[in-house]
């Protein structure tokens, strides 16, 4: 009866969306990709924040340069060579409605492009006066919450704040110039105002950013992110993975950008530059000193740098800023014609010594010591029909990490992707990440392949191949290993609605039960689904995962999801999310994504079997003010308990509301 229900109210959903629209698609775009990769990455929240942050603040596509149009991850190197080629040729964009000329630039991205760009006037170039600044420059608060209607088992027991979460951003910014902000943000359970937190919200950020002055192309002060080459050295903004990469390939500009998230991860502090010697030649600097967290052993060393976040318990409070971490180093690029090359380097001091726990094979080549430095050398073409792009680096022990990269348009409907890498086993690099199969720069060979083939005129098939090795032992696999990644994706995207169907098979070897051999560890993992546009407000989309993993034993699952979005008033906007999922256990969990607040990418994973409800409005009928809120239910019908330690529910179901509050002037 309840599986009956359930299927009339998936029926009916798309007909009571009278009037839907769904905003910021780009968001779906964002889960498709993160779905292939790994969810847990912090990287995804960063790509995320930059999105939206290009979404409020657009840029000029006719004043933009290689760099900025970089940033967008579903372009290609090529993509941005066709668009600064048309601007060169035939003067600046009237209106983006031009791209339709550019024939690499298909449907999709150029629906993408609206979001991010526009086609303006382009100005003599010389720095604002810092009057008009102050005067015409756009300010922003940004409150969020959230409220649990559940008490965690560390509510009661352990944790030193309340269970409420919420945080608060000053944001200023004027064009692309100038941008400067405050946050503060406090996790659930974390204290407020006492204790350690004594001054208010346990994670504070202030950013401050100067772009496009002179020679001076940027200054970042306070916290920031970098990415210098591929990323084996230095990359603590973005990571593309395996799919991504089929749009995204040799993206080599270097960036610094304002830390404007709530999370502490990923981000540098001090400041950073990035200046224009000569044509063509930039050269940049950065110094970083601030303090981590780290788990102490009995020496007072460290025997893990913790990245969680967390403050919640004595033990996560005593973790806290424990270790001070010092970084410089500098990059130089030279680009010529579609050649670049450059080079980076990168020395980091800790005041404690990094002793890992090397009891366990795997760990045997975990960085060790107070000093590391890294350099690179990374280098690169782009035409019309190719671009390449590669970097070679090395650590202070002089061991290798080297990537290729190669993109090759065979004509209007086809482009082949080519990728190679090659991490020692004992290569360390502590703010390395780039394409890779393991999730680190380490311990990696392997081989990728794939490509983008027009079938038809709104026709589209994407596929990949990826072959893995890994030398040294890793967690769960005592012997050297090997996996093979394999990944279909069709999208067909007429006028009135958009049909995709995608499929991946993952082989990876594992220990089996008596870690004797290794085993295969096979994934299958499928996704059907249709977005509906049936008049100009009316959009509805129905998914069907299903996802079948072997390894031990077989588990399986499959979830059916449908959302709508309805624009109740001119000034209301109402969105509703079901979804009933059914897997044998945590292997075969699939993930479900759901429009969240500004700021906030929300993908949850469920296993067992139970329904997710969400319920999101906007209201902007105050001048310069909206209002979000989302109430968000899970409700589960195999078990009586939600999660585990302290985050124990004893509940079958949890209900959150989430509420944020936007002002500009």
């Amino acid at each position: 009866m309840k599986k009956h229900l359930l299927l009339l109210v998936f029926s009916l959903m798309p007909y009571l969306a009278l009037y839907a629209q769904l905003k910021r698609e780009w968001e779906q775009y964002l889960f498709d990709l993160s779905t292939i990769e790994n969810m847990e990455s912090s990287s995804w929240q960063s790509y995320y924040d930059l999105l939206y942050d290009l979404e409020e603040n657009p840029m000029n596509i006719n004043a933009a340069s290689r760099e900025d149009l970089e940033q967008l991850p579903f372009l290609s190197a090529q993509d941005v060579e066709s668009i600064q080629e048309y601007i060169y040729k035939y003067g600046p964009f009237k209106t983006l409605g031009e791209l339709v000329l550019l024939e690499n630039i298909d449907y999709n991205k150029r629906k993408l492009l609206f979001y991010f760009t526009y086609a303006g006037e382009v100005r003599e170039k010389h720095y604002p006066e810092f009057s008009n600044i102050l005067k015409y420059g756009k300010y922003t608060v940004l409150a969020s919450g959230k409220v649990p209607f559940y008490t965690r088992k560390g509510d009661r027991e352990k944790y030193l704040g309340y269970k409420y979460k919420h945080s608060i951003r000053y944001d200023y910014s004027y064009s692309d110039y100038m941008r400067w902000g405050i946050v503060g943000a406090q996790d659930a359970g974390e204290p407020f105002f006492a204790g350690k937190n004594a001054c208010g919200y346990d994670y504070y950020s202030f950013y401050f950013l100067i772009r496009n002055c002179g020679r001076l192309k940027s200054l970042a002060i306070g916290k920031y992110k970098l990415k210098f080459g591929l990323g084996l050295v230095m990359n603590k903004s973005l990571n593309f993975g395996k799919l991504s990469t089929l749009s995204s390939m040799n993206s080599m500009s270097n960036n610094i950008r304002p830390h404007t998230s709530s999370m502490d991860v990923n981000s540098l502090q001090g400041a950073a530059a990035t200046v224009n010697l000569l044509k063509g030649l930039d050269v940049s600097a950065f110094v970083s000193y601030g303090k981590i967290d780290g788990t102490l052993d009995a020496d007072g060393n460290v025997s893990s740098i913790v990245t969680s976040d967390y403050h919640r318990t004595p033990l996560e409070l005593s973790k806290k800023n424990n270790t001070s971490q010092f970084v410089t180093g500098g990059n130089i690029n030279f680009k010529c014609k579609g050649f670049h090359i450059g080079g980076t380097i990168v020395y980091t001091n800790f005041n404690r010594n990094l002793t890992p726990n090397k009891s366990a094979t795997y760990r045997k080549y975990y960085a060790e010591g107070k000093d590391f430095f890294n350099a690179s050398i990374n280098y690169g073409y782009i035409c019309h029909k190719l671009s390449f792009s590669g970097e070679t680096a090395v650590d202070k022990d002089r061991n290798i990490a080297t990537l290729h990269t190669l993109d090759y348009r065979v004509n209007e409907r086809m482009d082949l992707f080519a990728v190679h890498r090659f991490y020692d086993y004992r290569y360390n690099a502590l703010f390395s990440e780039a394409f890779s199969d393991g999730g680190t720069v380490k311990n990696e060979s392997g081989a990728y392949i794939g490509m983008n083939y027009k079938l038809r005129k709104h026709l589209l098939l994407s596929a990949y191949a990826d072959f893995s090795y890994f030398a040294w032992p890793k967690y769960q696999i005592s012997v050297a290993s090997h996996s093979i990644d394999n990944f279909l994706k069709i999208v067909y995207t007429p006028q009135h609605y958009v049909l995709s169907a995608q499929y991946r098979l993952k082989l990876r070897q594992a220990d089996n039960e008596d870690k004797t051999d290794l085993i295969s560890k096979i994934e299958h993992r499928a996704r059907v689904s249709i977005a509906l546009q049936l008049d100009s407000m009316l959009t509805t989309k129905t998914q069907l995962d299903a996802a079948y993993c072997s390894y031990k034993s077989n588990s399986k699952g499959w979830m059916l999801s449908q959302s709508v979005s309805c624009q109740w008033l001119p000034t209301v906007n109402v969105g509703a999310s079901l979804s009933y999922f059914d897997t044998d256990d945590y292997n075969s969990r699939l993930y479900h994504y759901e429009r969240g607040l500004l700021y906030a990418f929300s993908s949850p994973s469920f296993y067992g079997q139970g329904i997710r409800a969400s319920l999101i409005t906007n209201c902007s009928k105050i001048r310069n003010i909206l209002i979000i809120g989302k109430l968000g239910v899970s409700k589960y019908f195999d078990r009586h308990v939600i999660g585990s330690s302290y985050q124990q529910i004893n509940h079958s179901s949890a209900t959150d509301l989430e509420l944020q509050l936007r002002w500009k002037f």
